[in-house]
């Protein structure tokens, strides 16, 4: 029937705006830096108007909030098949979904990462949202070992995976020339070992 528009294309449309806005705006901080970049700025790169960019995001900040790699992460680890162990699991679904992303849109999701360390504001906004926290991680964890994402043990694990994830961004803060993913990916091989220091005796006392 003419006239009507497909709601499944208009919702594309919209992602790929979205992600065009993303991927010059990250160009933008990685060249001139946050502070010295505009919005006027992005939406000259992305030829688009002042208006389109707040018709797709609010702020400066939510242009690096748009999280559209965890979701790839995401389907990797479900396309895993049953019977591998969780956190080697969890370690090949990092591996294989950064992989999957071409060359550029991996050095841009470092870019995003090293604004998430580096930007306060926006390291609030992700505590707040929890979106590398606990919850997020124990529905993706449940879902997998069938168990509700309540239970002590997949939140318990799930707050682990998070620590993990912090200490692959304080490591990675100190060390300009690490990479988050390889880092990461590092983090949790050592968990595999057990929680590093867990029966190590106190040698020192206050």
């Amino acid at each position: 029937m003419s006239g009507v528009t497909d709601p499944g294309l208009r919702e594309r449309k919209k992602a790929r705006t979205r992600a065009e806005l993303q991927r010059h705006a990250l160009r933008l901080f990685r060249d001139r830096g946050w502070a010295a970049t505009t919005v006027d700025d992005i939406a000259a790169a992305a030829d688009v108007s002042r208006s389109t960019f707040f018709r797709y995001f609010p702020t400066k900040e939510d242009v690096v909030l748009l999280d559209d790699v965890d979701p790839v992460f995401e389907a990797a680890f479900r396309a895993i098949p049953a019977g591998r162990p969780l956190l080697d699991a969890l370690r090949t679904c990092l591996r294989d979904g950064f992989a999957s992303l071409d060359e550029e849109k991996r050095a841009l999701e470092e870019v995003r990462m090293d604004l998430a360390r580096s930007i306060p504001q926006i390291a609030a906004a992700l505590r707040e949202r929890d979106t590398w926290g606990v919850e997020n991680t124990a529905r993706m964890v449940a879902e997998a070992v069938g168990r509700p994402p309540d239970d002590p043990d997949v939140v318990l694990f799930a707050g682990v995976v998070t620590g993990a994830r912090l200490a692959a961004h304080t490591l990675v803060h100190r060390d300009a020339g690490r990479g988050y993913i390889e880092t990461l990916d590092a983090v949790l091989g050592r968990l595999g070992a057990g929680i590093p220091l867990a029966d190590a005796p106190i040698v020192t006392s206050s």
